[in-house]
Formats: structure tokens, sequence, C-alpha cells
């Protein structure tokens, strides 16, 4: 058998947990189909060598023993906003509540504006700059005090990354539900047409960096970054895309970090692919004020209450 043919029958072997793979990824709004991808050529040195990154306050033993017994699972997923000679900011913020043995998952929104306590700084600001202040460990320790729970993982996602990962599958087509000229996100007067357009990378970027002109800020911004991911999942999973896979493990090693090992990923797929039978999404409610002049989200103490309750809820 040829090299080819062998290549394609084992691309559609593995495709029901791509499936599934980029669902979720597509559910998380950060990731761009990750995990499927990684099983391919060679995925697991990629994940070990580049891509895998632990972090001081998260137990990842305690992690793994919970993966490997079937437990629930909180990840903290961050889309984080990186450019040349900047620090970044977390660009979004999600947690997500796996439960295997009663197939649920939960996707919480926390709004990059929250206003909280930056942990180890001791004072508050929003909650996008505790990545800024120390990074991926000072995020995942600001979330687990703003909520009171623990988290025993985190997916990370440099949101540069999508320009290359959009070049790298050839492209995307969106449905775009705004008329509106680009003030220089991608290119200055570039007119992004409402209905089906076709990106490229870079114009993608634009697309998704858009805030300002939609009505719904960032909120809507958040849904054209989802509109993105969904599209290049869908040209990425495609049987036609098979020969960009090295090319699209290449982007992820670069833009990439999580403190899953490919042990932990491969056991995270077979052990908690029916989660998605009963899904839950929601986004932290609050209300906007300015404080000295700086905009901030103000979530009330109830509302953390009830979301630290439904991430915590088992059965």
């Amino acid at each position: 058998m040829s090299e080819q043919k062998r290549s394609n029958n084992k691309f559609k072997r593995k495709r029901p947990w791509i499936k599934f793979s980029l669902l979720l990824i597509l559910i998380l709004g950060i990731g761009v189909g990750a995990y499927a991808l990684l099983i391919y050529n060679d995925a697991k040195d990629t994940v070990n060598e580049k891509i895998h990154q632990k972090v001081p306050s998260i137990d990842h033993e305690l992690g793994k023993k919970k993966i490997e017994g079937e437990e629930p699972l909180n990840i903290l997923l961050l889309g984080v906003d990186k450019r040349a000679g900047d620090s970044g900011r977390s660009d979004a913020l999600m947690v997500l509540s796996l439960d295997p043995k009663n197939n649920k998952m939960k996707l919480i929104s926390i709004p990059r504006d929250t206003r909280t306590t930056i942990v180890g700084e001791g004072f508050e600001d929003k909650i996008n700059h505790a990545y800024a202040f120390g990074g991926t460990d000072t995020s995942v320790a600001t979330v687990e005090s703003l909520l009171d729970i623990n988290l025993d993982y985190y997916v990370q996602m440099n949101m540069e990354g999508l320009t290359e990962m959009v070049d790298a599958v050839g492209g995307i087509t969106v449905d775009n539900q705004l008329d509106w000229y680009d003030t220089g996100y991608y290119e200055k007067g570039y007119h992004y047409a409402k209905g089906e357009i076709s990106l490229n990378g870079p114009e993608a970027m634009g697309y998704v960096r858009m805030r300002y002109k939609d009505p719904n800020g960032d909120f809507g911004r958040t849904k054209r970054q989802r509109q993105v991911i969904e599209a290049i999942i869908d040209k990425g999973s495609s049987i036609a895309s098979v020969n960009k896979i090295d090319n699209m493990i290449d982007v992820l090693g670069k833009n990439m970090a999580t403190n899953m090992d490919f042990a932990d990923m491969k056991d995270l797929l077979f052990n908690y692919k029916n989660v998605r039978k009963n899904t839950v999404s929601y986004k932290m409610k609050g209300s906007g004020t300015e404080i000295d002049g700086v905009y901030y989200y103000l979530i009330p103490d109830e509302e953390i209450a009830k979301v630290h309750e439904m991430i915590n809820e088992v059965g």
C-alpha cells in the first residue's frame, strides 16, 4: 500500500475523534482543532517539547489522576492577544467544566473587563490584565480566587496565531452580519461587506479585532472570533486538508501552550468524549461603570456565588 493511501486510511479511522475534538474547541472559542490535529505525524514531539508548559499554580499530577479516573475537570481557556514588544493580555477567558460521569459540559465566559483583585499584586484591576502582570500563572491564580474554584488545566492560544492558521488551511469563508469599513485593524478603508465573504489570514485578524463599529462591542467581537474558529475547523477537518496537517501542527507549536502533555490529551479525548451531550454556555452578568476614568465590568457577589455553584455542581 502506498504512503498516500496509508495516510488517507489513517485519517478516515481517526475522523470520529477529530469531530469531537474540533467541536469541543469550537465551543471553547479560542482554539483551532488542536487536540484533533495533534494525533498526527510528529504530534507527540510537538506537544511535549513545544506546547506542554506547566505553571506553579496548578497541581499537574492531581489533574492527571482526575483525567485517568474520569473525574470532573475545570480547564481555564485563554485567548491571548500578544504582539511584538508587548507582554500581552488575555483577550478571552473561559472556564470549561467537564463532568464525564453525568455527560455534562459547562462553559463559563468571564468578561475581560471584570474588576477583581489581581493575585500576587494586591490591587484591583481588569481581569484580563492579570496576564500582563504575571502571565498564565497569574491568570490562573486570579480566576481561581475570583470564583473560589480549583483549576486542573489551562489551554492558551495566541490570537495572532489565527492569522497563520487561516493561511495554513488555505483561507476561510464567513457570514459577515455587519457592513463596515476597516479603520486599520487590517487595512484602513478595506470593505467588509455584509454577507458571505472570503478571508485570508490578515483579513481574518482584522475581522475579529474590530470592536467599536459593532453595536455589541466585545460580545460582538467574541462572536466573530467564534465564526473564524468554526470556519478554520470546517476547512481544517475536510479530507482536502490532509496535506496541510503538517503546516497546522507547526502553527499550533508556535502559538499554543497548555499544561496537558500528549498522554493527557489522549485520555481527555477518550474519557470525556460524551460530555457534549448536555452542554451549558453562560456569560457572567454584571454592569459597566467608570472608576477614575477607566471602564470596568462589575460582577456582584451573588453572581459570583451562582457561577461558583454552577462549576462545582455534579450530577
